[in-house]
């Protein structure tokens, strides 16, 4: 669909001017010669842009008044600013008051492309920004009460403020670029921009495109700004780091180190402030062992180490996690909110989620959308996928027909305490104490117990 743009001028000469360049390049145009045409056109349709003239001959609101009004109304749709009689204060007052640029008659043609093209660009990424905001919901920062996340959080309370550079790991999913949005958030850049550049997708002869961006022509055009340039006066996230190649890791080493680089094809060093965050799912130490990771790189960038644990680390985050983002699933998708009985989130504590909170999450939303749409009871450990049974201790997959009830009671009793006790343990992730405390038991009780069923320490694993 073609942008369409609102040209607004007193002078039917330069509205036609202007017509023809855009219309040249496939947008779509409308006109106005004062401000009620101009004002009643933008309410009647929004336009993708407008192209507004700051002299208005005859009219009751001058480009600045009309400015004003549009910004107000409808801040998301860029204005450039157009004047034969411009000056440096009618600029400034311009950009003040919400313009998205300034150019002066007589213009070129290609200029004023480049500055609509841009002024476009700028309007879809923030579009796309502030839906994936919305997406995000609480993702923003990390969820749990386990004492793990919460050391995480702790940490982050603390690095945030510094500057430092931080280097994240963790699994898949764990939520490393989350602990990247808080650090970002906490510091003394939350109010510029937070940049991130996935490294693990991009082809490798983009980097220093992406990294660096290009220089373009002499007037401007062709320029690229790369994520260094976007991230001045915020943070830049380098997601996935160790994907980087070996190449540009030397030449990212002396953009963090003077904090300058030349765009690709340009001379000129471009001064930045920006502040570098990493992340990785790998053992960097192993890398530059085998020499897929520069140790200067590693140095620069490892200035404050904070590792996000793994779900399995966590298991008691597991039920309100899941919980959370069933509720967010059924908003989503406008279906009832369904509930987890007890034995589906003992299957879902059981395991290992190598994929972490987002195959969790994903897991979720799956579920409720498989789920008959006309229940409303709560979801049971059958109707969980059979992969996140299969780790689940016996007890998740008890039968009452089998076997136990051919045995004495004293036997079925002592069968069902260890798997039951075993399971708790596993939710748990070995831990004693909070077992005791969610079975209710003394601690010394329940060493007893699990001494008397032969469950070791081994098969509790550790604490």
């Amino acid at each position: 669909m073609a942008h369409e743009i609102l040209i607004v001028d007193d002078e039917p000469d330069i509205r036609m001017l202007i017509e023809g360049i855009l219309e040249d390049e496939g947008y779509e145009t409308r006109v106005a010669g004062n401000s009620d045409a101009a004002i009643g056109a933008f309410r009647a349709r929004r336009p993708s842009l407008v192209i507004l003239d700051v002299w208005l001959q005859g009219s009751k609101l001058d480009g600045l008044g009309i400015l004003k009004v549009l910004h107000a109304e409808e801040p998301s749709v860029p204005v450039i600013m157009i004047s034969g009689h411009g000056t440096i204060e009618t600029a400034v007052a311009a950009l003040q008051h919400g313009a998205y640029d300034f150019i002066e008659k007589p213009f070129q043609s290609d200029r004023l492309l480049v500055v609509v093209r841009r002024a476009l660009e700028a309007s879809r990424l923030a579009k796309e920004n502030e839906e994936l905001r919305l997406r995000a919901g609480q993702d923003a920062e990390l969820f749990g009460n386990s004492p793990l996340i919460a050391a995480v959080r702790t940490q982050i309370e603390r690095v945030a403020p510094t500057g430092s550079r931080v280097l994240i790991t963790g699994g898949p999913g764990s939520g490393k670029e989350v602990a990247a949005r808080m650090i970002h958030a906490r510091s003394r850049r939350n109010d510029g921009p937070f940049v991130a550049l996935n490294c693990a997708i991009l082809a490798p002869g983009r980097f220093e495109e992406e990294l660096f961006g290009l220089e373009g022509a002499a007037d401007g055009t062709g320029r690229r700004t790369g994520v260094l340039e976007r991230a001045h006066g915020g943070t830049l996230l380098l997601d996935e780091v160790a994907d980087m190649p070996l190449e540009t890791q030397g030449k990212i080493v002396r953009a963090l180190q003077d904090q300058t680089f030349e765009r690709l094809g340009g001379s000129t060093r471009v001064k930045v402030d920006v502040r570098v965050l990493a992340t990785t799912n790998r053992d960097l130490q192993a890398e530059i062992m085998a020499g897929r990771f520069r140790e200067d790189l590693y140095y620069r960038l490892a200035v404050v180490p904070l590792r996000v644990p793994g779900l399995r680390e966590r298991r008691d985050d597991i039920p309100g996690l899941a919980a959370l983002f069933l509720r967010r699933a059924a908003e989503m998708a406008g279906l009832p909110k369904r509930d987890l009985s007890a034995d589906a989130v003992a299957a879902l504590q059981a395991y290992d989620w190598p994929g972490n909170a987002r195959e969790l999450r994903n897991l979720m939303e799956r579920v409720l959308i498989m789920l008959p749409a006309n229940s409303v009871e709560p979801i049971r450990a059958d109707m969980l996928p059979s992969t996140i049974g299969e780790g689940a201790p016996a007890l998740l997959k008890f039968d009452a027909s089998a076997d136990v009830m051919s045995l004495p009671l004293r036997e079925a009793r002592d069968m069902f305490e260890t798997q039951y006790l075993q399971a708790q343990l596993l939710r748990f992730g070995g831990n004693i104490s909070r077992t005791a405390i969610f079975v209710g038991m003394e601690r010394s009780a329940l060493h007893r117990k699990l001494k008397q069923l032969g469950v070791t320490s081994e098969e509790r694993g550790a604490g």
